[in-house]
C-alpha cells in the first residue's frame, strides 16, 4: 500500500435505534443506524406494520362501499 493516500481504518461502534451496539472496523467514527439485524423483520421473522397517519383506516373507509356492493352480488 502507498503511504498517505488511504484513510485511517480504526475500531468503531455501530449504534442502532433499538439499542443494539456492534463493534466493527471502519474509516468513520460512531455510526448510527435506524435498523439492524437484531430488529429487522427479515432476520427476526416478525412483521411490523407501521400505519403512518391512519392510511390503512382511510383506505378501508374509502373502499368500504365497493366491498359491500361485491358482497351483495
Amino acid at each position: 500500500m502507498k503511504k498517505g493516500i488511504h484513510p485511517d481504518y480504526k475500531k468503531t461502534t455501530i449504534h442502532c435505534a433499538c439499542g443494539n451496539e456492534i463493534e466493527t472496523g471502519s474509516t468513520t467514527d460512531n455510526i448510527r443506524v435506524e435498523i439492524c439485524s437484531k430488529c429487522h423483520p427479515f432476520f427476526t421473522g416478525k412483521q411490523k406494520l407501521v400505519d403512518s397517519a391512519g392510511r390503512i383506516e382511510r383506505f378501508r373507509r374509502k373502499y368500504a362501499k365497493f366491498q359491500k356492493e361485491a358482497a351483495e352480488k
